[in-house]
């Protein structure tokens, strides 16, 4: 891997990369940052080979998944079942906000999840999800439109529950 390369991978892609290996490995920080390690380590070593089939951006987000499964696989016995994401390093003023997203996205199936995620967090398009997720680009759509009904209706029986609450 050309030296060049891989630090523009890193200026570029690196903050956006580091949020998927965080939200791959259920918000744990020193997992994620563990992945982004072995993700350089491959990169450096040639182990992970960019084929220009797709972006660059999906490529690498692709290698952060698959990444995160093998490292979550060998530390199965470690991983905690905390229910909220560990939120130190967020930005006191966005926490309560950032907690709220993850307990709305934590109603719905992991797939769902990360469609939602990588569509409108990560600004990947449906094909580019297929690619990163390894499935096909109807999946994608399927839980896309799930998601979002899924998301759509707890939020409305939220409101309705706020307004209960009120009156």
């Amino acid at each position: 891997m050309k030296k060049a390369w891989l630090e523009h991978i890193y200026q570029q892609l690196h903050q956006n990369g580091y949020l998927w290996a965080r939200q791959c490995c259920f918000y744990h920080d020193e997992y994620a940052k563990e992945v982004m390690q072995l993700v350089y380590l491959k990169l450096l070593e040639g182990k992970a080979k960019y084929d220009n089939k797709s972006a660059i951006k999906t490529w690498f987000y692709a290698v952060i998944r698959y990444t995160a499964i093998d490292y979550l696989k060998k530390q199965q016995q470690f991983v905690s079942l905390v229910k909220e994401p560990d939120t130190m390093h967020i930005p006191e003023e966005t926490k309560e906000q950032t907690l709220e997203y993850t307990r709305l996205l934590k109603q719905l199936p992991a797939r769902q999840q990360q469609v939602l995620l990588l569509y409108f967090y990560h600004d990947q398009t449906l094909a580019e999800i297929a690619e990163v997720l390894d499935i096909s680009l109807g999946s994608v759509r399927t839980h896309y439109d799930r998601g979002k009904k899924k998301l759509k209706s707890i939020l409305i029986n939220q409101q309705e529950l706020w307004q209960r609450m009120i009156n």
